[in-house]
């Protein structure tokens, strides 16, 4: 069996990194995940509803506004947290996702799995660990200026990933050109 290749798998991350994001009931450690939203290197995209657990019922109704997720939503259309975490570790078991807010992404999914018992098979990080300088320096006029062509709604976790992917892929194409120009 041959193993893959480490510069391979960093190059493909440096084209198009797979990215998750995450809704949540709240904005404090008493929330929990309403929503997770994930695109692939490939483009594959993955969301799901997440169904609250009988013990999580903490809401903020601020939280809802911002994603415009109700409770009344998640029970009708929510999948069964179980089913997430199992299709998660599936389509992601042994890779790595990025998520732009990794502070308060990690904790959800975390609390999805941990409350589960079960154990997550793949790993997150800030995508922040793998973006220049000089895209960091062009990220909020990149986002803004996607952002603006996009016809999906704000703050719904495939739409957020969707942009937050194609944001690191216009910086990165931005930098390049600004290094061949120097």
């Amino acid at each position: 069996m041959q193993a893959k290749s480490p510069n391979r798998r960093s190059f493909t991350h440096r084209l198009r990194p797979q990215i998750i994001d995450v809704e949540a009931s709240g904005f404090g450690a008493d929330s929990y995940p309403i929503e997770i939203g994930v695109v692939l290197a490939n483009g594959l995209r993955f969301s799901r509803v997440i169904r609250p657990l009988p013990d999580w019922n903490h809401w903020d109704e601020r939280a809802e506004e911002l994603h415009g997720i109700s409770q009344k939503e998640l029970q009708r259309h929510g999948h069964n947290p179980f089913q997430v975490a199992r299709e998660l570790n599936e389509l992601l078991a042994g890779q790595t996702v990025y998520s732009d807010g990794w502070a308060v992404d990690k904790p959800w999914v975390d609390k999805l799995y941990d409350r589960l018992a079960i154990e997550r098979k793949f790993f997150i990080s800030p995508i922040e660990s793998i973006v220049s300088e000089k895209q960091i320096e062009q990220w909020k006029g990149a986002m803004q200026q996607l952002g603006s062509q996009i016809t999906q709604p704000a703050h719904r976790a495939l739409n957020d990933a969707v942009l937050i992917q194609e944001t690191y892929v216009l910086t990165r194409m931005q930098s390049n050109t600004a290094d061949v120009m120097n």
